[in-house]
């Protein structure tokens, strides 16, 4: 019998619509060698890594009549050059022209008659550079085993590791006939679930998010913020079909020097810059920023799972906790800002189940694809009245990765929207820096270009803080 979709999983189809594509990405840069990565090596490197990811050959078959949630079955027609495509900038190859093109990609929902995935290669970038973009649907990310098909192509070393040749042959796909007899036979042994299924699949897909969304993680660790209505900002509107995208880069070794001289996380740190970064955004937007004003935030963190549970990834669990922080942009010290986001997220983790940076990088390699997708999948379990953004950030690597012999420069992540959130921030850490992607509505937020700006000011202003 096929693998049938995890409830959880199955929700995430359910949830989709033409305003809120439930799909996660990445954008990574690359420096190209002298050989070139190109197209054709690009096709290549994933055809010989994808048997490492048997999912991202897999597509979603429905069961007539919903009788049971989906199953995943073999792509008998299987074509890796549909799913990695190619595109190209126009000169001079800027940022703004690599965010604009993100933006339009992103915006257009995966073809569910094929497996969940899209990757593009962007060429024509400023010093002869190359990008390369990943999407995948939330419903593929299951746990931290189910890596990103984006880190499968990385090595650490410019010489690709060797991967042993695999011959796959697709199982057929079953017939209607065959999943309704499955699905009947399974009604028999759970009574009940046939009925759930149907009403689920129909009408109330959210209900179903809300019964099942234990499984990835505790998703509110304080009582009284949940109950509580979020602020009041610009940025819970309802929101369009089409995005904007606009990224921020600083150094990691500012932020360890904030950390060092406060005596808090670089995580902390990271809520301060951004609680400035949107302080100074509101302001220029003429929005009224009163002292006590606070915009709340979803900040997804990995946690530990059982103590004495192994897990396919080795020494963790997949479990992903989010947490609700009120982000203090009426507040104009800095210092203050940061005192009181450490505050926060202290009461949030004293139990000490969160899990460190160093260990999450040892989870499966480069790690933040998969961890960005488990923190927008905990965020769309989530009422949207109690929180007004995303923020999620996972550390990656401090050392360089090879993709065909070119080495990662960059990497920002793409979180997706929910239903109205106008704004979601991903920012990953690599190689001695801190790469914030802001996904933005694109008639919500034209000056989402404008916040990703206020990241430096903001840092500017902690790093005043610091002597020595």
């Amino acid at each position: 019998m096929p693998p049938r979709l995890s409830a959880l999983d199955a929700s995430f189809l359910y949830l989709e619509s033409s305003t809120t594509p439930m799909h996660v990405g990445a954008v990574a840069v690359f420096e190209r060698p002298e050989d070139g990565l190109d197209y054709e090596r690009l096709v290549e490197l994933v055809e010989q890594r994808i048997a490492m990811v048997p999912r991202y050959r897999q597509k979603v078959r429905h069961v007539p009549g919903n009788l049971a949630r989906p199953v995943w079955i073999d792509d008998v027609d299987f074509d890796v050059a549909f799913h990695v495509r190619r595109s190209a900038l126009p000169k001079p190859g800027s940022d703004a022209q690599l965010t604009e093109l993100v933006a339009r990609l992103m915006s257009r929902p995966l073809d569910h008659s094929r497996p969940l995935w899209e990757m593009y290669l962007v060429e024509g970038l400023s010093d002869g550079r190359v990008a390369v973009l990943t999407k995948t649907h939330q419903a593929m990310v299951d746990g931290i085993s189910a890596i990103d098909i984006g880190q499968v192509i990385l090595d650490v070393s410019p010489n690709p590791r060797p991967v042993p040749e695999e011959l796959w042959m697709p199982r057929n796909e079953p017939t209607g006939a065959q999943l309704v007899l499955e699905a009947l036979a399974e009604s028999v042994a759970q009574p009940g679930v046939l009925v759930e299924n149907v009403r689920a699949a129909a009408t109330d897909a959210v209900a179903t998010v809300g019964k099942i969304v234990g499984a990835a993680g505790q998703l509110l660790s304080m009582a009284w913020a949940a109950s509580r209505k979020a602020p009041g900002t610009p940025l819970n509107v309802e929101i369009s079909t089409q995005r904007r995208f606009a990224i921020a880069r600083n150094s990691l070794d500012d932020y360890r020097r904030i950390r060092a001289a406060h005596g808090c996380t670089v995580n902390d740190v990271v809520l301060s810059v951004i609680a400035g970064a949107l302080r100074a955004w509101l302001m220029t937007r003429g929005e009224p920023v009163t002292a006590g004003a606070t915009v709340r935030a979803m900040v997804p963190l990995s946690v530990r799972g059982e103590p004495d549970v192994p897990t396919s990834s080795g020494s963790l669990g997949n479990r992903v906790s989010s947490f609700l922080v009120d982000l203090p942009v009426g507040e104009p010290s800095p210092v203050v800002r940061l005192h009181q986001v450490t505050h926060a997220m202290r009461e949030h983790t004293a139990g000490g189940q969160s899990v460190g940076a160093d260990a999450l990088v040892r989870i499966g390699g480069f790690a933040p694809p998969t961890l960005h997708a488990l923190g927008a999948r905990a965020a769309n379990g989530i009422s949207k009245r109690i929180f007004n953004l995303v923020v999620s950030n996972v550390p990656g690597p401090q050392f360089p990765l090879y993709a065909a012999s070119a080495r990662m420069k960059e990497m920002f992540p793409v979180v997706p929207l929910a239903k109205g959130q106008a704004l979601a921030i991903g920012l990953t850490s690599y190689d001695g820096g801190i790469y914030y992607g802001f996904n933005g509505d694109r008639d919500a937020m034209p000056d989402v270009d404008v916040l990703a700006g206020m990241v430096d000011e903001s840092l500017e202003e902690l790093l005043g803080t610091v002597t020595g």
